[in-house]
């Protein structure tokens, strides 16, 4: 699966956050945003090969981290799962989102679906975000937003995921997860709906679907900055007060049309990833 200030999720952080390959379309600027000539066909097709490779590698190491989570759910309070939403399920509901943190990502969910809703947002910011390629900063997202009975083994085993050299370096960065001299690593998730499928006093089915940013922005990448879209599903438990979750997965999509838009240069790319912050979710 698969970071600004410094632990606000969904900004650039001293790298910046997670995953993704693109399937829209770009047309390039004259000069090549990430340095000199544009590339030829054949070059760029093997560099987003191998990156596509890489981050489905990844997505299989952080599915193995996850496997073993707690029974999801099967049927909503109602005893339906998966009902087609109205016209209005997109729409604000007025409730204020949560005003507390715990290391910088939102906490202290209304116990009912909405705040399920929103728990499963904002932790999917925090999961996608490239501090996740960051050892202490991935402890501390790890500690908070997954159940306390299963957050050690969790821990554990996506150390091992976001550890792997050969992973770390087909992206660029070094061992320790971090971008070269004069790039900055982006892995951005923004969320742009979540629907819950099932729900009960103690657990939640949340779907969120998001667009994602995600690679090396600066004039030597040869991974340009590319989104992608994906659907997480959340298995979301309430402990100690709050949502939590127990498990997760992933699948593509669904993906819109791209436009036939020009690329950013790789200095606006980098600025715009440091200067736009992210958001607090709320449903």
């Amino acid at each position: 699966m698969t970071p600004g200030d410094e632990h606000d999720y969904g900004e650039s952080a001293r790298s910046d956050e997670g995953h993704g390959y693109g399937r829209t379309r770009l047309r390039l600027p004259e000069n090549d945003p990430y340095g000199g000539a544009r590339r030829g066909g054949r070059s760029s097709s093997r560099s987003l090969v191998t990156v596509v490779g890489v981050v489905v590698l990844l997505i299989a190491a952080i599915a193995f981290a996850n496997r073993g989570g707690d029974d999801s759910p099967s049927t909503s309070a109602s005893g339906t799962t998966g009902d087609k939403p109205d016209a209005t399920s997109t729409a604000a509901t007025g409730t204020k989102p949560v005003d507390t943190k715990t290391g910088g990502i939102p906490t202290g969910y209304a116990h009912d679906a909405q705040g399920a809703q929103s728990a499963a947002a904002n932790y999917a910011v925090a999961l996608g975000s490239a501090d996740m390629f960051l050892t202490d900063l991935r402890h501390q997202i790890v500690e908070t937003v997954y159940a306390p009975a299963i957050a050690v083994s969790k821990q554990a085993a996506l150390d091992t995921a976001y550890s792997n050299e050969t992973f770390l370096g087909n992206i660029g960065l070094d061992k320790n997860g971090t971008a070269p001299d004069g790039q900055a690593f982006v892995s951005r998730v923004v969320p742009v709906g979540t629907k819950v499928t099932a729900s009960s006093a103690s657990n939640a089915t949340v779907e969120v679907w998001y667009t994602s940013l995600f690679g090396l922005s600066g004039e030597a990448s040869t991974n340009p900055v590319s989104e992608s879209w994906f659907t997480t599903t959340y298995q979301l438990q309430w402990t100690s007060n709050d949502w939590k979750v127990t498990d997760f997965q992933q699948k593509d999509g669904p993906v819109p049309v791209g436009r036939d838009q020009q690329a950013s240069t790789a200095d606006d790319m980098t600025k715009a990833v440091e200067e736009f912050g992210g958001f607090t979710y709320a449903r």
